[in-house]
């Protein structure tokens, strides 16, 4: 199995902690959808990060779906999710306010980064703005005080909020004071210090390791 994509993508970066906690081999390939266009054309020509690549070559994309087929061949991947209702909830909640934190937080770098200052329209900036903001209070005043999310182990949820934490963090930092949410910069401190988050840092052109089968 591979996964292609840069680490310093909250979405890859997701995919690739879940493995390396789970204890799933894969090989990542830190091929950039801007640098290496060819190169990630050729493995798929959507240019859509996270691809993954079955043992059976086939293609997947989207950081959900990956997971989802991981969950349905490797028992301790799937075990990253709980199977109590009560704590399901609480996990699919925390996990979809990470994705539109990752979702507006994208967005954002890339509307400055890629988009040229006349062409950028201030209302639409205003939105994603506004969305990015909800969802960091939402996961702020929805964490749990002490542990992880649902009262278990380290699950999916956790992780999807650390990664969308930690790219909001290291790129958005002087348009968003992360130093307000201090519920969710600990929950995520906790988890940067994690071995599996250790293995796959947000930075560009890191390879994450092979994981040890569990």
């Amino acid at each position: 199995m591979e996964l292609i994509g840069m680490l310093d993508s909250p979405y890859v970066r997701r995919v690739a902690v879940a493995m390396l906690a789970a204890g799933v081999p894969f090989a990542h390939r830190p091929i950039s959808l801007f640098r290496h266009i060819d190169e990630f054309s050729q493995i798929n020509p959507l240019l859509k990060a996270p691809t993954f690549v079955a043992d059976d070559g086939t293609v997947l994309m989207d950081s959900s779906v990956i997971l989802d087929y991981l969950a349905c061949v490797s028992p301790a991947l799937a075990a990253l999710t709980p199977s109590a209702p009560a704590a399901q909830l609480d996990a699919s909640r925390a996990t979809g306010l990470a994705l539109i934190v990752m979702e507006k937080a994208v967005q954002r770098h890339y509307e400055r980064a890629l988009r040229p200052p006349e062409k950028r329209h201030e209302p639409w900036i205003a939105r994603v703005d506004r969305q990015l903001t909800a969802g960091l209070e939402a996961l702020d005043r929805e964490l749990p005080g002490s542990g992880w999310i649902g009262g278990g182990d380290l699950g999916v949820a956790d992780i999807s909020v650390v990664c969308a934490f930690g790219f909001t963090q290291g790129l958005l930092a002087d348009l968003v004071d992360t130093a307000r949410y201090v519920r969710l910069a600990a929950f995520c401190a906790l988890g940067e210090e994690l071995p599996a988050f250790r293995a796959a840092p947000a930075r560009d052109g890191v390879t994450a390791p092979v994981a040890r089968a569990h």
